[in-house]
């Protein structure tokens, strides 16, 4: 199928600000031409034209739970596919932390063998332990043949330095990386929330970011010991931030990327009880905020991820200290961070495209004739609410729920399949 794309906005290296016509084929970009200079009479079976549409590489988050297998009423595999799709992502990395935990390679196959509709890519994080308990390594090889593109125990950070440094050692002889959160589970005990002058006020036991300071000061160490590569996930501290920094100066195979609620809130935002921001790593302080925000600026952290993490209604509405810790982000990502004025749209961009492909070691989607497609195509004035009507998530528990947003991601184009939100297209 032929599709024209008109008068678009691409961000991608080697354009300018001129809009361009692309002419798709085969699931490939066939001609690209600037706007002024194409041909007058195209063919096409599909002819898109949406006022202010952009288009950039396909989006790549590496950090989301769908819950299928076992945990199918919070997100399955169609469901989650949905949202990312709605929310503009090509490419979704998913955690190991299912029911039974993804550690197998039936289990990983089970994921990358789905049939889905929507024009989604998933690739699996297997756990890196058993059963993700942090007692004993996985089969890691076996793992690796099957299809699994990272290995980590997702929510539950490895803090054992034994297998730190074994994990580290196998994974070389595939060339796999270990993704790991830094967190000290001893110093987190009982905590809700960031610990600081909020938690003091609201009354509740705090989590202190030397638990993260501590971890990362290990794990950074075990992997200057160790060698191999390994990704720090979801970091939300300024120490945190300073560390990376010092360890990517100094050589070492190290990687990062933040949570994209991290970003976008403080732990004020906690000040009304809403358990919506129930977040794991949890929000922190200003300075620390916009220590994460100078990190994505100046290239110590690789990418933004979503850390999309579905729960349903019966564990959010509860008091809490008994809360479950989670929040959606695949469908609000680009309207939430769009909005922030600290965060330029070309440094956005490129940590939801090319930096987490290279952090998986995936090929960088180019926007080029002859390579293949795959692109996001969004619109960022483009107003919506989250609601009901829209949410393509099994679950609600969202900070923006029944929130206006400006900006929408309104197709992923993936070779020769295609979404596109049908209220925003005009087709000729």
């Amino acid at each position: 199928m032929k599709i024209l794309l008109k008068n678009v906005r691409v961000l991608h290296p080697g354009f300018g600000t001129e809009p361009h016509h692309l002419l798709l084929d085969g699931g490939a970009y066939r001609s690209i031409w600037p706007s002024a200079q194409a041909p007058a009479a195209l063919e096409a079976d599909q002819v898109i034209h949406i006022h202010n549409l952009h288009l950039s590489a396909g989006w790549c988050d590496l950090r989301a739970s769908f819950g299928e297998p076992g945990l199918e009423y919070k997100e399955d595999l169609d469901s989650g596919c949905q949202a990312a799709a709605a929310g503009g992502f090509t490419d979704v990395l998913l955690m190991p932390n299912t029911e039974p935990v993804i550690d197998t390679k039936n289990g990983v196959r089970f994921i990358l063998n789905h049939t889905t509709p929507y024009p989604v890519r998933l690739h699996v994080a297997a756990a890196i332990t058993a059963g993700a308990k942090g007692e004993y390594l996985t089969e890691v090889l076996d793992l690796h043949q099957a299809g699994a593109r990272a290995f980590t125990d997702g929510a539950h950070p490895l803090s054992d330095p034994a297998l730190v440094v074994r994990a580290l050692q196998y994974l070389q002889k595939i060339g796999g990386v270990f993704m790991n959160q830094a967190q000290e589970p001893r110093l987190m005990q009982g905590g809700q929330m960031h610990e600081g002058i909020n938690s003091t006020l609201l009354g509740m036991k705090g989590i202190p970011s030397l638990a993260e300071e501590v971890a990362l000061l290990r794990d950074i160490e075990l992997l200057r010991y160790a060698g191999g590569r390994m990704h720090i996930s979801c970091l939300s501290t300024a120490a945190g931030v300073a560390l990376v920094r010092k360890a990517k100066a100094e050589g070492l195979a190290l990687t990062a990327d933040v949570a994209m609620h991290n970003l976008l809130f403080t732990d004020a935002a906690l000040l009304d009880f809403d358990t919506n921001f129930k977040l794991d790593p949890p929000l922190r302080s200003e300075q620390d905020r916009q220590a994460l925000l100078e990190g994505l600026r100046e290239g110590t952290i690789d990418a933004i991820v979503t850390d999309h993490r579905p729960e349903d209604t019966e564990n959010k509405r509860l008091e809490f200290d008994l809360a479950a810790v989670g929040a959606t982000g695949l469908q609000t990502a680009y309207a939430a961070l769009s909005a922030l004025p600290e965060l330029p749209q070309e440094v956005l961009i490129e940590k939801l495209t090319s930096g987490p492909r290279r952090v998986l070691g995936l090929p960088q989607a180019e926007i080029k004739e002859g390579a293949p497609a795959c692109c996001t195509l969004f619109v960022p004035d483009a107003p919506w609410r989250l609601d009901g009507e829209s949410n393509r998530s099994h679950s609600q528990n969202s900070p923006y729920w029944q929130q206006e947003l400006r900006g929408k991601a309104v197709g992923i184009i993936v070779a020769q399949k295609m979404y596109l939100d049908e209220s925003s297209i005009r087709v000729g």
